[in-house]
């Protein structure tokens, strides 16, 4: 591995990290001191080796054999929001999104608070078209600065990005550190009512509290991915540890000790379910990484 300023941690356990607290461990685990280390370290590592960002962990499955090669994961250096102008903030790659909100009403700009139910960092936002409560990041994103695999920063315009429904076309192994979101004048009361809205709508229909992923299955075009769930009779079916949420039948849970086989494996449990049920094959929204045991 080349030298680095920041932490570089060989066969490091992903499941502290990752919200449903399982699977295996990263080859190596690198934490930047900022993006000049970032760069000079990836222009460095050999092209072979293959490079994977980590936010917050809350929309991924980490297999159980872990991850080869090097997982990135932006800290405190990466966490900075900061004011451009009447409606615009540049979030750094690490910044979760209640700090985008929160500094945007401060701010006086509004449309951006969809970020606010969204249990991830701006990196993640970026990468997977972050979206809820009818606004998604290509609705608000001016621009992404990314260093890509071969170390190079580049400056991504929202055009460049390809975004579809919880895609983009984010080049292999490039890690987001800064993203450039726009809204609109608003008064921050008005912000800080429709984050409470949304928060509350969160806590009444999703199982927060849960060792989850959030959204497991993309919505089929003209249908819910929880109805479908629903209707194939799969809310609260469950294979070891892992469950299917019973508040909400489009995320899975871990009740204690599952695998994260157990978890994917109860995915594909409900994905033959509801093909043999309505027709739809459902798409898995959350990111499975790494290697089976």
């Amino acid at each position: 591995m080349p030298p680095v300023r920041g932490r570089l941690t060989h066969g490091a356990p992903l499941a502290p990290l990752v919200w449903f607290k399982s699977g295996g461990a990263a080859e190596w685990l690198f934490e930047p001191a900022d993006v000049a280390d970032l760069e000079a370290f990836l222009y460095a590592l050999d092209p072979a080796v293959p490079v994977m960002g980590l936010g917050l962990g809350s929309n991924m499955i980490v297999r159980d054999g872990g991850v080869p090669g090097v997982v990135v994961r932006l800290g405190k250096a990466f966490a900075k929001v900061e004011r451009l102008d009447d409606t615009a903030l540049k979030c750094a790659g690490g910044a979760p999104g209640i700090l985008v909100t929160s500094t945007a009403r401060d701010a006086g700009i509004g449309g951006l608070e969809f970020m606010r139910s969204i249990p991830g960092t701006v990196g993640g936002f970026v990468r997977m078209n972050g979206g809820a409560y009818g606004r998604e990041v290509k609705d608000v994103l001016v621009e992404a600065e990314v260093v890509l695999r071969s170390g190079d920063r580049k400056t991504l315009a929202l055009g460049d990005l390809g975004y579809t429904y919880r895609h983009s076309a984010l080049p292999e192994g490039g890690i987001v550190v800064s993203a450039t979101f726009r809204g609109h004048p608003e008064e921050p009361a008005v912000v800080q009512a429709e984050m409470d809205r949304i928060a509350a709508a969160r806590e009444e229909s999703q199982p927060l509290r849960s060792k989850t992923g959030g959204s497991t299955f993309k919505n089929p075009e003209g249908y819910k991915a929880w109805q479908l769930v629903d209707h194939a009779g799969c809310r609260g079916l469950r294979r070891g540890d892992a469950q299917v949420s019973e508040k909400h039948c489009n995320f899975l849970l871990n009740l204690g000790d599952a695998t994260s086989a157990d978890i994917e494996g109860l995915g594909e449990d409900v994905r033959e379910r509801v093909k043999a049920d309505s027709g739809v094959t459902l798409e898995w929204e959350i990111q499975r990484v790494g290697v089976a045991k």
